[in-house]
């Protein structure tokens, strides 16, 4: 339907144009007083092609004379020879005031059908009402749809959710725009991608791997891309922090509500570098569009070009994604940006800040946790794994410990006043400890060897006084004093 209404503008224009080649000459030309008459009648007598068909065609006196002082009386004379809109354009006249209602409705309801199904339907819908009106045709539904904005929508499954009827309202009454920042490292989109095709593990199993790609929004340079076997935190990590040091740290990133994207080790990491992290609302894949336009390209360009390939493997596909980006995605002109992401990467300003080591970056994408110590033998437990803690740290009670779920080889254990790192926490070997070899315990400043007490304490002896300064005697009696009794 677009495409034949583009036409009949296009066929508008070309009428436009030929009837002003007729009666132009006349305008810059204009016959004397009286011969007008006969200037048309000779026009009228002549034959001319079709400006769409090319069949003969010719045209009466009255028609040429009202082209005439039409384009004569005009500022703009082909406009004016167009062909006129008719008044009653913008409104439809097929559809009664009860089907008009009854097509937003049921668009309400079913934003997902096609207008074929939506046509059918109020067919039905027409012949009940009382009394009945006539059915509509396709067209008719679809140019009113149309013209209401009542498209065809993508329907997401379990969408009765209150989030979901949310993020519905708020699509239909708030506009959508693209954006763009103004500086390259400002802000990172990340998703992870489903791939279209499965791969062969090293266990002879077919898996689905999934694409996890960290976008430049400026440039959109793939700051990093790799494949995985699962999208959890610990993938996530893995593939942000090589983003970090093949790029910089941005400033800002944007990403959906995935449980890997919301993870504690991750959101509590981006805090710690300073990275403001703005996750998409629910149900509102729109506003990460950047990564959607690269996946197509994925699977449009690269994962075509290995339909060939029998046995894919990870490493292979990873391999191949890596040399495709680099060679043809960052050096191919994007037709949004009109230069390629390589270039406005390098060249555009920069606010990205350089990237620690990554021992420091190992330690901020980690789970910070309150943890109390055990004085029976100097361990805090973990996820059900016991952690020795240093001499050194015995007189702490509450311990602060960062730690990642999937490595619970170590965790480090941090200064809640200063938030600085103190030293490395190791699961605890108990066969190392049957050995019966222990380290002396060094108290500062105070004896190594306690001393046996002398007299009475000072407290006692300070009560005592006061008492006896009271002159009463004591206040009981002795067991010689109970005898003479």
């Amino acid at each position: 339907m677009a495409k034949n209404k583009q036409n009949a503008e296009n066929n508008h224009a070309h009428w436009a144009r030929f009837r002003f080649s007729i009666i132009g000459p006349l305008l810059s030309a204009p016959p004397e007083s009286g011969c007008l008459k006969q200037e048309l009648t000779e026009l009228s007598k002549k034959q001319w092609k079709n400006p769409i068909t090319g069949d003969p065609i010719s045209f009466s006196v009255s028609t040429l004379e009202r082209w005439y002082y039409a384009a004569k009386r005009s500022q703009d004379p082909i406009e004016r020879l167009r062909v006129k809109r008719r008044s009653d354009a913008a409104h439809t006249r097929a559809l009664s005031s009860e089907l008009k209602l009854a097509v937003k409705n049921q668009y309400r309801e079913h934003p997902g059908w096609s207008y074929q199904l939506h046509r059918d339907n109020l067919a039905t819908i027409a012949k009940q009402l009382i009394p009945p009106v006539p059915e509509p045709s396709y067209s008719t539904i679809f140019r009113y749809m149309k013209s209401q904005g009542f498209t065809k929508r993508r329907v997401v499954k379990q969408r009765q959710t209150a989030g979901a009827v949310i993020a519905t309202e708020r699509l239909e009454s708030r506009e959508v725009r693209s954006y763009e920042v103004e500086h390259v490292n400002a802000l990172w989109h990340l998703d992870f991608h489903h791939g279209s095709r499965n791969i062969l593990d090293k266990d002879g199993k077919w898996r689905k791997p999934l694409l996890l790609a960290i976008l430049d929004d400026h440039s959109r340079l793939i700051c990093h891309a790799q494949w995985y076997l699962d999208e959890t935190a610990e993938s996530l990590v893995h593939g942000f922090m090589q983003a970090l040091q093949k790029r910089a740290l941005p400033r800002a990133l944007m990403s959906d509500n995935g449980s890997a994207m919301i993870s504690a080790e991750f959101t509590q990491g981006l805090e710690r570098l300073s990275i403001l992290h703005q996750p998409t609302l629910p149900y509102s894949p729109y506003q990460n569009a950047k990564q959607e336009v690269f996946w197509a390209q994925v699977e449009g360009r690269l994962m075509a070009m290995l339909e060939g390939e029998s046995e894919l493997t990870l490493s292979l596909l990873n391999n191949a994604t890596i040399a495709w980006i680099e060679f043809e995605y960052h050096r191919k002109v994007h037709s949004e940006i009109a230069a390629t992401p390589l270039d406005r990467y390098l060249n555009e300003k920069n606010v990205g800040r350089a990237c620690p080591e990554m021992l420091v970056l190992k330690h901020a994408f980690c789970e910070e946790v309150k943890r109390r110590q055990r004085r029976s033998d100097g361990t805090l437990t973990i996820n059900g794994c016991r952690f020795e803690i240093p001499s050194q740290y015995r007189h702490l009670e509450n311990l602060t410990v960062r730690y990642a779920r999937w490595d619970l080889s170590s965790a480090i254990l941090i200064d809640p006043h200063s938030n600085s790192f103190l030293t490395t926490l190791y699961p605890q070997d108990k066969s190392k400890n049957a050995d019966s070899v222990r380290r002396t315990l060094v108290r500062d400043n105070t004896p190594q060897h306690d001393t046996p007490p002398t007299g009475i304490a000072p407290l006692l002896k300070d009560l005592m006084a006061q008492y006896s300064a009271t002159g009463f005697p004591p206040a009981y009696l002795s067991t010689k004093e109970k005898e003479e009794m």
